[in-house]
């Protein structure tokens, strides 16, 4: 079949269309997210943990047109943050105004790219679930996607920013999305403190109350996750609909798999019995580790990675007991680890020729991802901290204990997610 070329300065239709499904795609994330998260609180707090997603998705939406996106990908300020006035509110930016040279108007990658910012500050979220005030987290949340996420964004994707001249590889968002959230969860649970009836005995006290609601909220977001990474081939390559979306969509494949079969074979291993929440578990690990990395490897290195970044979450949550944090829903184990092991392995199995790197994978290309992985883990760990001392100091982080005890649904939100005992 011969495929005509777009002509310079034309919209590419079958670019611009798998740019809208791919924006579609990561929305649903969101809601997949607040299922996934959702099913391993207790039913007390059902309604509470999704309407963090919820929430990050109404408040960051308003947000990323407003401001974010002038801040994320305006002309860069000295490689640190992206400006442009025209970009504020969207209004000086035309309908038909296309993204660089990729045949897709440029609202296209405004919608596409906002949905990122939504979910990073959602993923957040999971480490402070059951304690955390709805009002807090809102705060915190506009706060920490304008003064964090944004700055990285544009060091790392935005042409001019000091990552992506210095060459550092990050896909789909290892760095900038599942290293910064899971990162800043870290500090945030350490300064929130435990649940109530936080136990660090094994399997301790707090018991998921719907399991089949998290395998859900996985499936939707292996799902998403083919929009997250092959969409992400707006990028490096014209047409969007090419070559490395194709190679992103199957090497997201083969890692959730990998990882998935590698995380309940070691819990079978380790503890008799491969479980629900341990494959669920496995998979979301399988595509934070080669989000970085998706158009930038071949299958067979998917295959490591995803079972690489499977083992690594799954050591990161067994030593969680042992350290004495709550990260409640192991935001931090998943996302912060499986981030920074597939940001290294992106240095390591790399072979696309984009941002200088030529001659594949080797240790030049490891030190630049180890470069960015620390600077989004300082920046990210140092910010949240201010951001977050500065809110415990003012609004405070945490629900009283009483609210605690009652149940955020009702105390918070005067709602129950379920209104029958027996459920």
């Amino acid at each position: 079949m011969l495929i005509q070329a777009t002509p310079d300065g034309a919209i590419d239709s079958g670019s611009t269309a798998w740019m809208l499904a791919s924006a579609a795609f990561v929305l649903l994330m969101v809601p997949g997210l607040a299922m996934f998260y959702a099913g391993m609180v207790r039913r007390k707090n059902i309604i509470a943990t999704m309407l963090y997603s919820y929430g990050a998705m109404a408040l960051i939406g308003v947000q990323w047109i407003l401001v974010g996106y002038a801040l994320a990908f305006g002309k860069s300020v000295g490689g640190w943050i992206g400006w442009d006035p025209a970009l504020l509110g969207l209004q000086g930016l035309p309908a038909d105004r296309l993204y660089g040279d990729k045949g897709i108007p440029e609202l296209a990658f405004v919608m596409f790219q906002g949905k990122f910012a939504i979910i990073t500050p959602a993923l957040i979220s999971g480490a402070v679930a059951e304690r955390m005030k709805f009002s807090t987290f809102l705060t915190f949340s506009l706060l920490w996607a304008t003064f964090i996420y944004c700055p990285m964004a544009h060091w790392v994707w935005a042409p001019g920013g000091w990552l992506f001249e210095r060459g550092v590889l990050d896909f789909a968002g290892g760095t900038v999305v599942h290293i910064s959230s899971g990162v800043s969860a870290l500090v945030l649970a350490l300064l929130i403190g435990k649940r109530l009836d936080y136990q660090t005995t094994s399997g301790g006290a707090v018991l998921p109350h719907n399991l089949p609601m998290t395998l859900t909220g996985a499936g939707l977001l292996w799902f998403g996750w083919f929009g997250f990474n092959a969409g992400s081939a707006v990028a490096v390559e014209h047409p969007v609909a090419g070559a490395s979306a194709s190679l992103a969509f199957a090497t997201t494949q083969t890692a959730a798999a990998a990882a998935g079969l590698a995380w309940i074979l070691i819990e079978w291993w380790h503890h008799g019995k491969p479980t629900s929440l341990g494959m669920a578990s496995g998979v979301v690990a399988g595509l934070v580790g080669i989000t970085p990395a998706a158009g930038h490897v071949r299958p067979l290195a998917a295959l490591l990675i995803g079972a690489l970044t499977s083992a690594g979450c799954y050591a990161a949550v067994q030593l969680k007991g042992r350290f004495g944090y709550d990260d409640a829903l192991d935001a931090f184990g998943v996302h912060g680890v499986g981030g920074l092991i597939g940001a290294l392995a992106t240095g390591l199995f790399c072979f696309v020729p984009v941002a200088g790197l030529l001659t594949g994978g080797g240790p030049e290309q490891l030190i630049k991802q180890a470069l960015g992985a620390g600077a989004a883990i300082v920046f990210a760990a140092v910010g949240t901290l201010i951001i977050a001392s500065a809110l415990k100091a003012t609004m405070g982080l945490r629900v009283s204990p009483a609210q605690e005890r009652e149940g955020l649904d009702l105390s918070l939100h005067g709602e129950r997610g379920y209104h029958s005992e027996l459920v």
